[in-house]
Protein backbone atom coordinates (compact mmCIF):
# COMPACT_ATOMS: atom_id res chain seq x y z
CA UNK A 1 0.00 0.00 0.00
CA UNK A 2 1.24 3.50 -0.83
CA UNK A 3 0.21 6.78 1.30
CA UNK A 4 -2.19 8.77 -0.85
CA UNK A 5 -0.05 11.63 -2.67
CA UNK A 6 -1.71 15.00 -1.16
CA UNK A 7 1.48 16.62 0.10
CA UNK A 8 4.47 18.14 -1.82
CA UNK A 9 7.18 17.38 0.76
CA UNK A 10 10.94 18.61 0.97
CA UNK A 11 13.22 16.32 1.13
CA UNK A 12 13.90 16.39 4.59
CA UNK A 13 13.50 13.33 7.60
CA UNK A 14 13.65 15.06 10.64
CA UNK A 15 13.99 12.23 13.13
CA UNK A 16 14.93 14.31 16.60
CA UNK A 17 14.30 17.55 17.97
CA UNK A 18 15.09 20.08 20.94
CA UNK A 19 13.93 23.59 20.85
CA UNK A 20 14.31 25.44 17.81
CA UNK A 21 16.32 22.68 16.52
CA UNK A 22 15.47 19.86 14.86
CA UNK A 23 17.96 17.20 13.18
CA UNK A 24 17.31 14.68 10.10
CA UNK A 25 18.29 11.06 9.68
CA UNK A 26 22.14 12.53 7.90
CA UNK A 27 22.72 14.21 11.48
CA UNK A 28 22.41 18.02 9.88
CA UNK A 29 20.67 20.45 11.96
CA UNK A 30 17.81 23.06 11.14
CA UNK A 31 16.45 25.95 12.74
CA UNK A 32 13.16 26.16 13.09
CA UNK A 33 11.12 28.86 12.70
CA UNK A 34 8.08 27.55 11.18
CA UNK A 35 6.90 25.25 14.28
CA UNK A 36 5.05 22.61 12.02
CA UNK A 37 2.34 24.90 11.68
CA UNK A 38 2.78 27.11 14.54
CA UNK A 39 2.11 23.79 16.86
CA UNK A 40 5.77 24.06 18.49
CA UNK A 41 4.95 26.90 21.22
CA UNK A 42 7.57 25.75 23.52
CA UNK A 43 10.18 24.36 21.97
CA UNK A 44 10.39 20.98 20.74
CA UNK A 45 11.05 18.26 23.74
CA UNK A 46 10.91 20.43 26.61
CA UNK A 47 11.92 18.47 29.48
CA UNK A 48 8.59 19.38 31.63
CA UNK A 49 6.00 18.92 28.82
CA UNK A 50 8.27 15.68 28.39
CA UNK A 51 8.06 14.68 31.93
CA UNK A 52 4.52 15.16 32.55
CA UNK A 53 3.61 13.04 29.35
CA UNK A 54 5.61 10.15 30.81
CA UNK A 55 4.28 10.44 34.42
CA UNK A 56 0.61 10.75 32.73
CA UNK A 57 1.23 7.45 30.22
CA UNK A 58 3.00 5.64 33.64
CA UNK A 59 -1.17 6.30 34.94
CA UNK A 60 -3.79 5.96 32.11
CA UNK A 61 -3.51 7.45 28.76
CA UNK A 62 -7.18 7.75 27.32
CA UNK A 63 -10.63 6.77 28.44
CA UNK A 64 -13.84 7.71 26.76
CA UNK A 65 -16.08 11.19 28.05
CA UNK A 66 -18.69 8.60 29.71
CA UNK A 67 -16.68 9.19 32.75
CA UNK A 68 -15.30 12.09 34.75
CA UNK A 69 -11.47 12.94 34.09
CA UNK A 70 -10.51 15.70 36.95
CA UNK A 71 -7.84 16.76 34.03
CA UNK A 72 -10.51 18.29 31.78
CA UNK A 73 -12.15 20.47 34.65
CA UNK A 74 -7.96 21.91 36.13
CA UNK A 75 -7.45 22.45 31.98
CA UNK A 76 -10.69 24.52 32.01
CA UNK A 77 -9.69 26.22 35.14
CA UNK A 78 -5.98 27.20 34.63
CA UNK A 79 -6.87 28.68 30.85
CA UNK A 80 -9.00 30.52 31.87
CA UNK A 81 -7.32 32.03 34.73
CA UNK A 82 -4.38 32.67 32.22
CA UNK A 83 -5.82 33.76 29.47
CA UNK A 84 -8.60 36.06 31.63
CA UNK A 85 -11.88 34.07 30.08
CA UNK A 86 -12.84 32.91 33.30
CA UNK A 87 -16.73 33.83 32.17
CA UNK A 88 -16.28 31.03 29.20
CA UNK A 89 -17.09 27.34 29.30
CA UNK A 90 -14.62 24.64 27.80
CA UNK A 91 -15.51 22.26 25.14
CA UNK A 92 -12.39 20.20 24.08
CA UNK A 93 -11.68 18.30 20.69
CA UNK A 94 -8.82 17.43 18.51
CA UNK A 95 -7.92 19.93 16.19
CA UNK A 96 -8.44 23.68 14.63
CA UNK A 97 -10.45 22.38 11.76
CA UNK A 98 -13.02 20.55 14.36
CA UNK A 99 -13.09 23.41 16.44
CA UNK A 100 -14.61 26.25 14.10
CA UNK A 101 -17.02 23.22 12.94
CA UNK A 102 -18.36 22.89 16.49
CA UNK A 103 -18.08 26.74 16.84
CA UNK A 104 -20.10 26.75 13.44
CA UNK A 105 -22.89 24.21 15.01
CA UNK A 106 -22.97 25.77 18.09
CA UNK A 107 -23.97 28.73 16.71
CA UNK A 108 -26.35 27.58 14.46
CA UNK A 109 -28.32 25.92 17.67
CA UNK A 110 -28.31 28.95 19.09
CA UNK A 111 -29.98 31.34 16.70
CA UNK A 112 -31.79 28.94 14.67
CA UNK A 113 -30.23 30.23 11.77
CA UNK A 114 -27.78 28.32 8.78
CA UNK A 115 -25.80 31.48 6.76
CA UNK A 116 -22.14 32.47 7.89
CA UNK A 117 -20.32 35.58 7.22
CA UNK A 118 -16.25 34.66 6.54
CA UNK A 119 -13.70 36.85 5.26
CA UNK A 120 -11.45 36.58 1.79
CA UNK A 121 -8.41 34.70 2.48
CA UNK A 122 -9.76 33.42 5.19
CA UNK A 123 -8.55 29.33 6.35
CA UNK A 124 -10.80 27.92 8.71
CA UNK A 125 -10.13 23.82 8.50
CA UNK A 126 -10.69 21.40 6.20
CA UNK A 127 -13.54 19.77 7.88
CA UNK A 128 -17.39 20.66 6.24
CA UNK A 129 -18.42 23.77 7.60
CA UNK A 130 -15.06 24.87 8.23
CA UNK A 131 -13.94 24.98 4.67
CA UNK A 132 -16.87 26.45 3.55
CA UNK A 133 -15.97 28.49 5.20
CA UNK A 134 -12.34 29.11 4.16
CA UNK A 135 -12.07 30.67 0.70
CA UNK A 136 -10.10 28.39 -1.09
CA UNK A 137 -12.40 27.41 -3.79
CA UNK A 138 -9.88 24.58 -4.60
CA UNK A 139 -10.25 22.81 -1.52
CA UNK A 140 -14.46 23.22 -1.58
CA UNK A 141 -15.87 20.02 -2.61
CA UNK A 142 -19.11 20.48 -4.03
CA UNK A 143 -20.80 18.72 -0.75
CA UNK A 144 -18.95 21.96 1.16
CA UNK A 145 -20.68 24.74 -1.01
CA UNK A 146 -23.62 23.54 -0.05
CA UNK A 147 -23.01 25.73 2.98
CA UNK A 148 -24.62 29.22 2.97
CA UNK A 149 -20.93 31.49 3.60
CA UNK A 150 -21.00 34.84 2.33
CA UNK A 151 -17.34 35.96 1.76
CA UNK A 152 -16.29 39.92 2.42
CA UNK A 153 -13.58 41.67 2.41
CA UNK A 154 -11.53 42.13 5.47
CA UNK A 155 -11.97 45.96 6.85
CA UNK A 156 -15.23 46.55 4.83
CA UNK A 157 -17.39 48.07 7.13
CA UNK A 158 -20.53 48.70 5.58
CA UNK A 159 -20.73 45.68 3.65
CA UNK A 160 -20.72 43.84 6.72
CA UNK A 161 -23.68 45.99 7.83
CA UNK A 162 -25.39 45.46 4.56
CA UNK A 163 -25.02 41.88 4.94
CA UNK A 164 -26.02 41.59 8.72
CA UNK A 165 -29.28 43.64 8.44
CA UNK A 166 -30.58 40.81 6.41
CA UNK A 167 -31.20 39.32 9.62
CA UNK A 168 -30.85 35.53 8.28
CA UNK A 169 -26.79 35.40 9.50
CA UNK A 170 -26.38 33.07 12.29
CA UNK A 171 -22.49 33.26 12.88
CA UNK A 172 -19.36 35.77 11.73
CA UNK A 173 -15.82 33.50 11.99
CA UNK A 174 -12.66 35.73 12.03
CA UNK A 175 -9.24 35.31 12.37
CA UNK A 176 -7.31 38.20 14.57
CA UNK A 177 -4.78 37.63 11.89
CA UNK A 178 -4.65 35.88 8.82
CA UNK A 179 -2.29 32.92 9.25
CA UNK A 180 -2.52 30.74 5.87
CA UNK A 181 -3.58 33.68 4.06
CA UNK A 182 -0.65 36.31 4.46
CA UNK A 183 -0.34 37.65 7.61
CA UNK A 184 -3.58 40.10 7.45
CA UNK A 185 -5.84 41.73 10.09
CA UNK A 186 -8.70 43.41 11.13
CA UNK A 187 -8.20 46.89 12.15
CA UNK A 188 -9.28 47.72 15.85
CA UNK A 189 -11.93 49.71 14.63
CA UNK A 190 -13.50 46.56 12.18
CA UNK A 191 -13.31 44.27 14.92
CA UNK A 192 -14.98 46.63 17.77
CA UNK A 193 -18.19 47.73 14.96
CA UNK A 194 -18.21 43.54 14.14
CA UNK A 195 -18.96 42.69 18.07
CA UNK A 196 -21.03 45.71 18.54
CA UNK A 197 -23.28 44.87 15.28
CA UNK A 198 -23.53 41.56 15.91
CA UNK A 199 -24.41 41.96 19.53
CA UNK A 200 -26.96 44.04 18.17
CA UNK A 201 -28.48 41.35 15.25
CA UNK A 202 -27.95 38.36 17.85
CA UNK A 203 -25.51 37.05 15.34
CA UNK A 204 -22.72 34.46 17.35
CA UNK A 205 -19.02 36.19 16.75
CA UNK A 206 -16.49 33.61 16.53
CA UNK A 207 -12.95 34.48 16.81
CA UNK A 208 -10.93 31.85 15.28
CA UNK A 209 -7.66 31.56 17.73
CA UNK A 210 -6.46 28.01 16.66
CA UNK A 211 -3.10 29.80 14.70
CA UNK A 212 -3.30 33.03 16.72
CA UNK A 213 -4.14 31.85 20.18
CA UNK A 214 -2.16 31.01 23.50
CA UNK A 215 0.54 33.62 23.36
CA UNK A 216 1.45 33.44 19.92
CA UNK A 217 0.36 37.40 19.06
CA UNK A 218 1.88 38.72 22.22
CA UNK A 219 -1.38 38.79 24.13
CA UNK A 220 -3.20 35.23 25.07
CA UNK A 221 -5.62 35.56 22.24
CA UNK A 222 -5.11 38.00 19.27
CA UNK A 223 -8.82 39.19 19.59
CA UNK A 224 -7.19 40.44 23.08
CA UNK A 225 -5.50 43.45 21.07
CA UNK A 226 -8.81 44.78 20.21
CA UNK A 227 -10.82 44.95 23.29
CA UNK A 228 -13.84 42.78 22.19
CA UNK A 229 -15.38 39.80 23.38
CA UNK A 230 -15.97 36.84 21.37
CA UNK A 231 -19.20 34.88 21.70
CA UNK A 232 -17.29 31.53 21.17
CA UNK A 233 -13.35 31.00 20.73
CA UNK A 234 -11.70 28.36 18.99
CA UNK A 235 -8.25 26.81 19.74
CA UNK A 236 -5.94 24.52 18.45
CA UNK A 237 -2.03 24.38 16.91
CA UNK A 238 0.26 25.51 19.98
CA UNK A 239 -1.83 24.78 22.69
CA UNK A 240 -0.74 20.93 22.76
CA UNK A 241 2.52 21.31 21.37
CA UNK A 242 2.48 18.76 18.90
CA UNK A 243 -0.55 16.65 20.78
CA UNK A 244 -3.41 16.59 18.79
CA UNK A 245 -5.40 18.81 20.85
CA UNK A 246 -8.35 21.67 19.67
CA UNK A 247 -11.41 23.26 21.70
CA UNK A 248 -13.82 26.05 21.97
CA UNK A 249 -14.13 28.36 24.58
CA UNK A 250 -18.03 28.99 25.04
CA UNK A 251 -19.38 32.07 26.30
CA UNK A 252 -21.44 31.53 29.41
CA UNK A 253 -24.32 33.43 27.96
CA UNK A 254 -24.94 30.52 25.50
CA UNK A 255 -26.10 27.66 27.52
CA UNK A 256 -25.23 23.61 26.97
CA UNK A 257 -27.60 20.98 26.53
CA UNK A 258 -26.78 17.12 26.70
CA UNK A 259 -25.91 15.76 23.18
CA UNK A 260 -25.20 18.94 21.14
CA UNK A 261 -22.00 18.25 21.04
CA UNK A 262 -19.40 14.86 21.33
CA UNK A 263 -15.92 13.42 20.31
CA UNK A 264 -14.14 10.18 21.24
CA UNK A 265 -10.71 11.49 21.63
CA UNK A 266 -11.48 15.11 22.58
CA UNK A 267 -10.01 15.65 25.98
CA UNK A 268 -8.42 12.62 27.19
CA UNK A 269 -5.94 12.33 29.49
CA UNK A 270 -2.86 12.75 27.02
CA UNK A 271 -4.30 15.92 25.44
CA UNK A 272 -4.96 17.91 29.02
CA UNK A 273 -1.84 17.07 30.01
CA UNK A 274 0.22 18.05 27.00
CA UNK A 275 -2.32 21.26 27.31
CA UNK A 276 -1.78 21.83 31.03
CA UNK A 277 2.45 21.30 30.51
CA UNK A 278 2.38 24.21 27.56
CA UNK A 279 0.11 26.06 29.98
CA UNK A 280 2.54 25.58 33.43
CA UNK A 281 5.58 26.47 30.34
CA UNK A 282 3.78 29.82 29.49
CA UNK A 283 3.18 31.01 32.65
CA UNK A 284 6.73 30.34 33.98
CA UNK A 285 8.95 31.35 31.30
CA UNK A 286 6.87 34.73 30.83
CA UNK A 287 6.63 33.21 27.41
CA UNK A 288 3.41 35.31 25.96
CA UNK A 289 5.90 38.58 27.26
CA UNK A 290 8.53 37.35 25.60
CA UNK A 291 6.69 36.83 22.32
CA UNK A 292 5.74 40.29 22.49
CA UNK A 293 8.89 41.15 22.99
CA UNK A 294 11.39 39.60 20.33
CA UNK A 295 7.72 40.65 17.64
CA UNK A 296 9.17 43.73 17.99
CA UNK A 297 12.67 43.07 17.81
CA UNK A 298 12.31 40.86 14.63
CA UNK A 299 10.48 43.85 13.17
CA UNK A 300 13.21 46.36 13.41
CA UNK A 301 15.77 44.06 12.06
CA UNK A 302 13.64 43.49 9.32
CA UNK A 303 13.70 46.85 8.11
CA UNK A 304 17.46 46.65 7.67
CA UNK A 305 16.66 44.16 4.65
CA UNK A 306 15.62 46.04 1.39
CA UNK A 307 13.97 43.36 -0.43
CA UNK A 308 11.79 43.25 2.45
CA UNK A 309 8.82 45.32 1.31
CA UNK A 310 6.83 44.91 5.07
CA UNK A 311 6.62 43.19 8.03
CA UNK A 312 3.06 41.66 8.96
CA UNK A 313 1.48 40.57 11.82
CA UNK A 314 2.17 40.54 15.60
CA UNK A 315 4.13 38.72 18.39
CA UNK A 316 6.17 35.80 17.18
CA UNK A 317 3.01 35.52 14.15
CA UNK A 318 4.33 37.01 11.31
CA UNK A 319 5.14 37.26 7.53
CA UNK A 320 8.26 38.91 5.90
CA UNK A 321 6.19 40.86 2.06
CA UNK A 322 8.72 40.79 -0.56
CA UNK A 323 8.44 42.02 -3.91
CA UNK A 324 8.72 38.57 -5.35
CA UNK A 325 7.14 35.03 -4.84
CA UNK A 326 8.97 33.60 -2.01
CA UNK A 327 8.64 29.74 -2.88
CA UNK A 328 12.59 29.74 -4.11
CA UNK A 329 13.65 31.65 -0.76
CA UNK A 330 12.09 28.91 1.11
CA UNK A 331 12.96 26.14 -0.50
CA UNK A 332 16.64 27.87 -0.75
CA UNK A 333 16.94 28.65 3.26
CA UNK A 334 15.84 24.89 3.79
CA UNK A 335 18.06 23.39 1.46
CA UNK A 336 21.34 25.94 1.69
CA UNK A 337 20.67 27.37 5.28
CA UNK A 338 18.83 24.78 6.94
CA UNK A 339 16.23 27.07 8.31
CA UNK A 340 12.28 26.08 8.36
CA UNK A 341 10.19 28.61 7.28
CA UNK A 342 6.41 28.79 6.02
CA UNK A 343 4.68 29.96 2.92
CA UNK A 344 0.62 31.80 2.61
CA UNK A 345 -1.59 32.09 0.29
CA UNK A 346 -0.13 35.58 -0.72
CA UNK A 347 3.05 33.70 -2.33
CA UNK A 348 5.11 36.93 -1.51
CA UNK A 349 4.79 36.25 2.02
CA UNK A 350 7.33 34.19 3.46
CA UNK A 351 5.38 33.32 7.38
CA UNK A 352 7.26 32.78 10.34
CA UNK A 353 6.10 30.84 13.38
CA UNK A 354 8.82 30.15 15.53
CA UNK A 355 8.71 28.80 19.64
CA UNK A 356 7.44 31.43 22.06
CA UNK A 357 11.05 30.74 23.96
CA UNK A 358 13.32 31.82 20.85
CA UNK A 359 16.22 34.15 22.11
CA UNK A 360 17.26 37.16 20.27
CA UNK A 361 20.11 35.16 19.43
CA UNK A 362 17.81 32.76 17.48
CA UNK A 363 16.04 35.93 15.80
CA UNK A 364 19.92 37.11 14.19
CA UNK A 365 20.62 33.80 13.35
CA UNK A 366 17.52 33.81 11.46
CA UNK A 367 18.31 36.76 10.07
CA UNK A 368 22.08 36.32 9.48
CA UNK A 369 20.83 33.33 6.77
CA UNK A 370 17.90 34.63 5.58
CA UNK A 371 20.77 38.02 4.01
CA UNK A 372 22.91 34.55 3.40
CA UNK A 373 19.82 33.22 0.90
CA UNK A 374 19.29 35.93 -0.88
CA UNK A 375 22.58 37.98 -1.34
CA UNK A 376 24.45 34.46 -1.81
CA UNK A 377 26.23 35.21 -5.50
Amino acid sequence: MNLFDVYPLYDVTPVSAKGVVVTDEKGEEYLDFYGGHAVISIGHSHPHYVSRLKDQLDQIGFYSNAVQNPLQAALATKLGNLSACGDYNLFLCNSGAEANENALKMASFQTGKSRIIAFHNSFHGRTSAAVAATDNPAINAPINQLQQVTFLALNDLAAFKREVDKGDVCAVILEAIQGVGGLDEPTTEFYKNIARLCKQNHVVLIADEVQSGFGRSGRFFGFQHHDIQPDIISIAKGMGNGFPVGGILIHEHIKARYGMLGTTFGGNHLACVATLAVLEVIERENLIENAAALGNYFIEKAKEIPQVKRVKGRGLMLGLEFDFEVAELRKGLIYNQHLFTGGAKDKHVLRVLPALNITKEHLDMFFDALKKELYKA
